[in-house]
């Protein structure tokens, strides 16, 4: 990407797009939830149940067969006055030979069944005692039909987003507790020194005590909101917002910010686009907290751009914030969304530093609508945020 495309009018390029090629579709986003199918449009469930029943019913045919026809070996054989030997006799023959036959056949589909059916069943039942005994690194080996793989997969799947959550919220914890740590310790020294004598309760010291209290408050609103919305109890107020009349908003409410920092704030809407159902708080703190990172990481006599477009598919809007800044290094954009993460780890406590929760709980609220988030960036040129939300079906 050459520094002259980023400043040019017009949108940033759609996720797998060359930025000089042409305007490919964007691929299906991931809001729509299809169930799997195994096949010829039925899905796994019904495909399985389907294959039960089969194989019971193949079973119980076979197992009938052959009580059948010993029940009419024996009837014939011990019926009164029946020969024992020659050509009456040589008529029972067949029908042994056709009993053992069925008795191979259901112990060959007997048998397929416990390879097929039954241990992979014995598997999954091992592998969910394990994982609730608290052993999360339990998997099920993949093996078995179609379906049962298939369940297999799923299943390790769970495990392994078990696996992962328990270690987030190991981690979260520990980064609360950092968190938390320095702004209480500098309320407790001065409210000891002040006690003690030390201090004098100047209005420099109290207001240094009333700003580590307000980061405290904010630090526990942010873990506040990001709970509720990973965990979709987080209510919102949707209406049909004007898009563009809501980044004109953005801007001039950051427009002092952006004027005191020589930073060219402007915002890019070139087409109509249809009321977007969101929720407007929600989404302004979204755009709100992109615009300030924007901000931060740009240099004086940059330029930030806050831009609009309808989705080639027509079902979606798409938002973005980009910036002419210092960009992010490829090993660290895969973590920008994550909790407490930040690429500079010595600047975690520099004065705007934030508290590193911000676009993890912008990635949630966006998600709360429906849809997605993503960041295209590169070192020296600049960096893009983007947010994609569905429009109503009657929209598009």
């Amino acid at each position: 990407m050459r520094h002259k495309d980023r400043l040019r009018p017009g949108r940033p390029p759609w996720p797998g797009e060359d930025w000089d090629g042409p305007e490919e579709g964007l691929p299906p986003p991931p809001w729509p939830h299809h169930r799997w199918s195994g096949g010829h449009g039925q899905p796994s469930g019904e495909r399985l149940f389907l294959r039960f029943a089969f194989v019971f019913g193949l079973l119980v045919f076979l197992g009938v067969g052959v009580l059948v026809t010993l029940a009419v070996v024996a009837f014939l054989f011990f019926r009164p006055g029946f020969p024992r030997q020659g050509r009456p006799f040589s008529f029972i023959m067949p029908l042994l030979g056709f009993a053992f036959l069925l008795i191979l056949t259901l112990r060959l589909v007997g048998g397929l069944v416990v390879r097929r059916v039954t241990m992979p069943l014995s598997d999954i039942m091992k592998a969910a005692d394990s994982l609730a005994g608290g052993d999360l690194t339990a998997r099920v080996p993949v093996r078995g039909s179609r379906e049962f793989r298939h369940l297999a997969d799923s299943f390790n799947g769970m495990a392994g987003a078990l696996q992962a959550a328990d270690r987030q919220r190991r981690e979260l914890l520990a980064d609360v507790a950092h968190e938390l740590r320095t702004p209480l310790t500098v309320v407790q020294g001065n409210l000891e020194g002040l006690r003690d004598g030390v201090y004098r309760p100047t209005p420099e010291h109290l207001d240094l005590i009333l700003d580590e209290t307000l980061k405290l408050g904010r630090l526990v609103d942010d873990l506040r909101v990001l709970t509720l919305a990973e965990a979709g109890q987080l209510s919102l107020d949707l209406q049909a917002l004007d898009v563009q009349q809501l980044l004109v908003d953005l801007r001039d409410a950051f427009a002092c910010e952006a004027d005191e920092a020589g930073i060219d704030l402007t915002v890019d809407v070139v087409q109509s686009l249809p009321p977007l159902p969101a929720d407007p708080q929600r989404l302004g703190q979204v755009l709100g907290n992109l615009i300030g990172n924007a901000l931060r990481h740009t240099p004086r006599g940059g330029h930030v751009t806050l831009g609009a477009a309808l989705a080639p598919t027509g079902d979606a809007v798409r938002l973005w914030v980009a910036d002419t800044g210092e960009g992010i290094a490829a090993n660290d954009l895969p973590h920008i969304f994550d909790r407490f993460w930040r690429g500079d780890p010595a600047r975690s406590h520099e004065a705007g530093a934030g508290s590193g929760l911000g676009l993890a709980i912008a990635r949630s609220l966006v998600e709360a609508h429906g849809g997605r988030v993503w960041a295209d960036s590169q070192l020296g040129q600049g960096t893009t945020v983007s947010c994609l939300l569905p429009l109503p079906q009657s929209t598009t």
